[in-house]
């Protein structure tokens, strides 16, 4: 392998991968069959494909529960494959409208129920997924967000964490995520999106209006953290792996990364996408936070410094928790079971939910 840029990919996101829903064995004999990055999306759209053809061969037979999760991880090969696929805009379109197209159908057979939400927001629409746990509501409800490149296809395993303890759950792209990237560039400020979706969550007979968390990952992290600043009825926060501030890391980012950040922020060049990055960061903003929150960053992030989440914590007004997880690389999608349980219980703790 001599392409620089697959490399990267492969070196970097397989933990990632296996944790949020691709099967190993699909992730090694995909990436093992790439000899150049140019490739990539193709690859994991075939891959997804084999997987929409298992849903038809499983509906056909009457079994919806497994189509259902055969649609959901061709979702999530699709998503893989556009998610710093941003080079060749037309491909990535392709393969984001099949992702989506994927889920939406997956959602028909979800189990517990799965509801598709377009919320109204600044001239487009944000696309999200709520579902609700068994039993009668209202629920206690997460919001969760994902990152710079990750897309509500990405959280089906973190939704089952939230689920299982009783909570509800709204995964939703946000401005430059998923399916709103091809309309809202990314945004530093998420005040105005947290007043859209929790607007449209509240209206909701499934949600309880006084039990809203929100979870971000990555960048996602930083607009959850956005979220719980701008004063907004949030009872608590989780924040994985998230940016103090993105400007001071952007040069140490990997070019797959400084690129997407590019796209996806409207910037025409890595200088002005180096600038733009200064803008998102929570400095001066911190000491907004009333609500509890909680901080799980990685020691062995190379994306964003473990020493980031201890200067959120330092500076937040509300009650802090940190964890940092020694072997943790971004997102500590390698050590998963050391981190989404235990956050789920303290969502479930924070919103006033049984654990059993």
């Amino acid at each position: 392998m001599t392409d620089t840029l697959l490399e990267t990919a492969v070196a970097n996101w397989g933990p990632r991968f296996t944790a949020n829903g691709v099967d190993a064995s699909d992730y090694q004999r995909i990436t093992a069959s790439l000899t150049e990055w140019s490739g990539w999306c193709a690859a994991w759209s075939e891959g997804a494909r084999d997987y929409l053809a298992l849903a038809d061969a499983a509906l056909a037979r009457g079994q919806n529960r497994s189509a259902g999760e055969h649609l959901a991880r061709a979702a999530t090969y699709f998503h893989f494959g556009k998610f710093l696929f941003v080079h060749a805009p037309d491909e990535a379109r392709a393969a984001c409208d099949a992702a989506t197209a994927a889920l939406t159908r997956a959602l028909n057979f979800f189990e517990p129920p799965a509801t598709r939400l377009t919320i109204p927001f600044d001239g487009a629409h944000l696309a999200g997924v709520l579902r609700t746990p068994t039993g009668r509501g209202p629920f206690p409800t997460v919001w969760l967000i994902p990152g710079l490149d990750s897309t509500k296809e990405e959280l089906r395993e973190v939704e089952r964490s939230f689920l299982d303890r009783g909570m509800a759950t709204f995964a939703c792209d946000g401005p430059g995520q998923g399916e709103v990237e091809w309309h809202l560039p990314i945004q530093p400020d998420w005040s105005s999106v947290g007043e859209a979706v929790l607007r449209a969550l509240r209206a909701s007979d499934d949600v309880d209006d006084d039990r809203i968390g929100v979870w971000g990952v990555s960048m996602g992290g930083y607009y959850a953290t956005r979220v719980a600043a701008a004063g907004l009825p949030i009872r608590a926060t989780v924040a994985l792996s998230g940016p103090y501030d993105f400007g001071a890391s952007f040069a140490n980012l990997n070019p797959l990364t400084q690129r997407a950040f590019q796209v996806r922020s409207h910037t025409s060049s890595l200088e002005e996408a180096a600038l733009r990055a200064r803008d998102f960061t929570v400095e001066g903003l911190a000491a907004d936070i009333r609500e509890p929150i909680l901080i799980i960053m990685g020691a062995k992030d190379r994306l964003f410094p473990a020493s980031d989440g201890q200067r959120l914590a330092n500076e937040t007004s509300s009650q802090a928790e940190l964890i940092t997880l020694a072997n943790g690389n971004h997102g500590c999608a390698n050590v998963i079971n050391h981190h989404r349980p235990y956050a789920a219980d303290w969502m479930a703790s924070q919103l006033s939910t049984p654990i059993e």
